[in-house]
Parts: C-alpha cells; sequence; structure tokens
C-alpha cells in the first residue's frame, strides 16, 4: 500500500511561537489607553493621568511655573512652558525627568505642536510673539511679532501651513504663515481671545473670546467670522472632538464646559465641572474629555457619549490645561 506523506510546514514551531508573540505585543501598544498630561501652575509639576483608569500614575518636576504643553508625534516627548525661567522645557516620558530647556521670548504661555511634527511653537506674552522650535535640535529657529498684545495660545492648521494666534490683550486672531515666517492676515472677533481649535479638513476654526462670553465660527480661507455663538461667562478653553461633530467650550466663570453642534453651531448641552475650568483635551477616539478646573486643582473627565461627568481627579495646584497623545 503506497502511502501519501503530508509535506512539512514551511515555519518551525518557534517561528510561529515568535509571530504570536510578536502579534499579541503588537495588539497590546496598538489598544494601549492614552496618557493626559496636567500641567499645575502653582505646584511646579505635571501629573501623569492614565486615561484607562483615570488616575494619577506620576508626577514631573517641570519648573516653578508650568503652563501650556505638548506632546511630540511619537508620543516621547513632552514639552512645557515654565513662565520664570522664559523657557521651554523638554521632558523625557521614559525617565520623566527633564532633559533639556530652551529660552524663549519673556512670559511663555501656549505651547502647539505642528502637525508634520517638525515644529514647536510657544507664545511669549511680554515679547508678543510667537517662538518655533525645532524638534530635531531642540533649538529655536526663528520668531514672529504678533500684532496682538500678550499672546496666549496657538493652534496649527491640519495641513500645518497656518499658525493662529489668540491674545488676551486684543480682538483678533494673528494669521501666521508659517513657511514665510511672517503674520499675513487677521481676524477680528471678540475681547480677550483664548482657546482655539480646528475642524479636521482645516476649513473652519472656533474660538473662545473670554470678556464677551461667545465663540466665533470662523472661515479659514476668508478669514471672516461665520456666526456666533453665545457661551457661558467667560468663554476661554476650546477643543475639537476628533471626527469635527462637536466643539467643547470651557466657561471659567460658570464651572460649566458647553458642547456646541457644529453643523448648527448651536449649544446642544451645559455639563457642570469643577471651579474656573480652563483649558481641555479630547482621547484619539472622542469618547472622553479631560478638563483641567484651576481653581479646584482637578481634572474633570466627561463621556461625551452621555455628556456626564465620569470622574474628577485630584491633581497639583492651578492645573492650566491637559494634553494627550
Amino acid at each position: 500500500m503506497k502511502t501519501t506523506r503530508r509535506p512539512l510546514s514551511r515555519f518551525s514551531p518557534q517561528l510561529v511561537l515568535s509571530t504570536l508573540a510578536l502579534l499579541l505585543n503588537f495588539s497590546t501598544v496598538a489598544s494601549a489607553s492614552p496618557y493626559a498630561y496636567a500641567s499645575n501652575e502653582k505646584s511646579g509639576t505635571t501629573s501623569i493621568i492614565d486615561c484607562a483608569s483615570d488616575t494619577v500614575v506620576g508626577e514631573i518636576k517641570t519648573g516653578t511655573k508650568p503652563r501650556g504643553a505638548g506632546v511630540s508625534l511619537d508620543g516621547k516627548t513632552l514639552y512645557v512652558t515654565d513662565q520664570p525661567a522664559n523657557a521651554l522645557l523638554i521632558v523625557d516620558l521614559s525617565t520623566r525627568k527633564v532633559t533639556g530647556s530652551v529660552a524663549v521670548g519673556e512670559s511663555p504661555e501656549g505651547v502647539g505642536i505642528s502637525p508634520t511634527g517638525e515644529w514647536v511653537a510657544v507664545a511669549s506674552e511680554i515679547t508678543n510673539e510667537a517662538n518655533f522650535i525645532s524638534t530635531k535640535t531642540n533649538q529655536k529657529i526663528f520668531s514672529v511679532k504678533t500684532a496682538g498684545k500678550n499672546p496666549e495660545h496657538l493652534e496649527f492648521s491640519p495641513d500645518g501651513k497656518l499658525l493662529f494666534v489668540s491674545a488676551e490683550e486684543a480682538d483678533s486672531i494673528d494669521i501666521i504663515d508659517v513657511e514665510k515666517r511672517k503674520q499675513v492676515g487677521a481676524i477680528t472677533v471678540g475681547m480677550r481671545p483664548r482657546g482655539m481649535a480646528f475642524s479636521p479638513d482645516g476649513k473652519q476654526a472656533y474660538v473662545a473670546a473670554e470678556l464677551v462670553s461667545t465663540v466665533y465660527a470662523l472661515d479659514v480661507a476668508k478669514q471672516s467670522v461665520t456666526a456666533q455663538i453665545k457661551g457661558g461667562t467667560f468663554s476661554n478653553g476650546v477643543t475639537m472632538a476628533p471626527d469635527g461633530r462637536r466643539v467643547y467650550i470651557s466657561n471659567g466663570k460658570d464651572g460649566t464646559v458647553s458642547v456646541i453642534d457644529t453643523a448648527q453651531n448651536t449649544i446642544i448641552a451645559t455639563i457642570p465641572v469643577g471651579k474656573r475650568p480652563w483649558n481641555m483635551a479630547i482621547t484619539p477616539d472622542g469618547k472622553k474629555l479631560y478638563v483641567a478646573n484651576g481653581r479646584s486643582g482637578s481634572v474633570s473627565v466627561i463621556d461625551t457619549q452621555t455628556n456626564t461627568v465620569l470622574h474628577e481627579i485630584a491633581v497639583g495646584l492651578l492645573p492650566w490645561g491637559v494634553v494627550i497623545r
């Protein structure tokens, strides 16, 4: 009787096991929950929040008065402004230590990371400028003077070509052309514009003007206002949902967050949070919003599906804002 032999597998058991382990590891990394970083002005620290458990899992000493923050695209580096030192601190997130600093203009505040990862932009209040730091060399390459006095926030357009800058002592948004390295326009809004956010396609932007408690929807190409939405008292922080369908506004005096439907430009929900909510960040999947409550020393976590607060996490004193990568 003739016996038919089955061909031997080309893959050894060791290779199969190694491949399975690699795939399991990749799956674990890919599904890992992000971290949120809350900069605490009065404590001189940055709190690290695990977004899976919504607990503080670490703290980093970041100068004496940390304010704005941003995370590199690869998630390895945290950039934090230290106001008294007139510096941008560079933090290695693997060791959770400050590894360097870059001198910027006087009284630095907001931080913006370009979509390409090439630039870190820093707003300097007293010197009225936007500083551009190379992420490759960790050196300041150039700065652009802003027309608005006391610039606070910066936001890159999704294509990285424009940088919007808001200034506390102004009534307009300054527009910087990154390639030309100069201001090329301005959009008039209400007094003391603060937080800003672009729609994912870059066609629209939203800005909160604190002193008039109003949110302005902007046409980016036309550099004009398309809608005005009455927000809560002292509207300031602005965060866009990843899908662009919602924009979130923190209302400092009310202690609330407003939810705006971007299709209708109307407020569809108002959520109570802690005292003096400032700047916010949303998870990449858009399911949770993290709100820094300055006077409560906490971060509120909002379920964006139900528009309810899930947790209030104690952090350091006077948290300025939150960033997530």
